[in-house]
């Protein structure tokens, strides 16, 4: 796993690519995505067997929340993990 000074993993926005990447060992998790517009889907999440368990997911899915949102999406999500990301932030939202 790449880290930065701070000892965060660090992640890799791939735009060419449609994704965000984080490589440990030379193995990739990824959180795909596609725009169309002002859209972005997301539609896809993977984090290798041997990176499981570590959180990866749900920091590639945080990264891409922020950039999407950074950048004024509107933000979908075909991957069933992104889907329960959004649906988990919009009940904290509500118990606020």
């Amino acid at each position: 796993m790449f880290y930065d000074n701070k000892g965060i993993p660090v992640i890799e926005h791939q735009p060419s690519q449609q994704r965000f990447i984080m490589t440990d060992a030379g193995i990739d998790a990824v959180l795909d995505y596609v725009i169309r517009g002002t859209r972005i889907n997301f539609t896809h999440t993977y984090v290798p067997e041997s990176l499981r368990g570590r959180g990866l997911a749900e920091q590639l899915v945080r990264a891409g929340l922020a950039w999407a949102r950074e950048h004024d999406y509107q933000i979908e999500a075909s991957c069933w993990y992104v889907g329960k990301f959004l649906k988990r932030e919009e009940e904290d939202e509500q118990d606020d």
